[in-house]
């Protein structure tokens, strides 16, 4: 286009270029239309810009919905470290702040076994010195009752019953002769000094039993010991 500078009043004039026309995209298309390389170029041109606006927004929004999820992940996970970390310490803390009560403890239970254990000792003495007591009382009212275990003792013994001796502390053998002198005659009464009162010995030719009382009361109160352990 031919520019033509026009003068007047004496006053110089600039040229003025107007700016292309926009075109419409009919425009457009119809000045592609005849060069189908420029259309090509101009289709695949949109199409990476479309590629390329889809990815920046994907990539944006992405960007967004991770750190959202990363961060609500993060106070989840923290939430639960947390949680954790507090249940040790509380459980250190109450272990800490157990263990005087656990050395109490311990130390109360080792009181009440030597006190069970105490109790039951002094159970068995007073029964053994009340059972002596009964078998004392017993023998000094009735000591015939010795020949009685032994001949007892005589049914039980191995081999034939000759030369039986049956050996007794000498008061309660002068005893039971006194009061009972035909059951005496029927046996070999021998007084024996080594013998406490209570006790009797049958010897035969063959075999020796020992029937004294405190043989069968030590008998019983080691029987009592076992049963009163077993239900302490």
């Amino acid at each position: 286009m031919t520019v033509k500078v026009i003068k007047g009043a004496d006053r110089s004039w600039r040229p003025f270029r107007f700016p292309p026309r926009v075109k419409t995209p009919a425009q457009a298309a119809a000045d592609l239309a005849g060069d189908p390389a420029a259309l090509q170029r101009a289709v695949a041109d949109g199409f990476q810009e479309g590629i390329d606006k889809g990815y920046r927004e994907g990539l944006e929004q992405g960007r967004e919905a991770g750190h959202r999820e990363g961060f609500q992940r993060g106070v989840e996970d923290g939430k639960a470290l947390g949680l954790e970390e507090g249940r040790h310490q509380g459980r250190r803390a109450f272990d800490e702040a157990g263990r005087p009560l656990d050395r109490l403890i311990e130390a109360f239970e080792g009181f009440r076994q030597e006190y069970e254990q105490a109790r039951r000792e002094e159970l068995l003495e007073l029964v053994q010195k009340v059972a002596r007591q009964v078998i004392r009382c017993e023998l000094t009212l009735h000591p015939t009752q010795l020949l009685t275990l032994a001949e007892e003792a005589l049914s039980a013994m191995p081999g034939d019953q000759e030369d039986v001796r049956i050996h007794l502390n000498p008061e309660e053998c002068a005893r039971i002769r006194e009061l009972a002198p035909e059951r005496a005659a029927a046996w070999r009464l021998v007084p024996d000094e080594k013998l406490a009162l209570g006790e009797c010995r049958v010897m035969t030719a063959q075999a020796e039993a020992d029937i004294g009382c405190q043989q069968r009361l030590d008998s019983c109160m080691e029987t009592l010991a076992e049963h009163i352990t077993a239900q302490g």
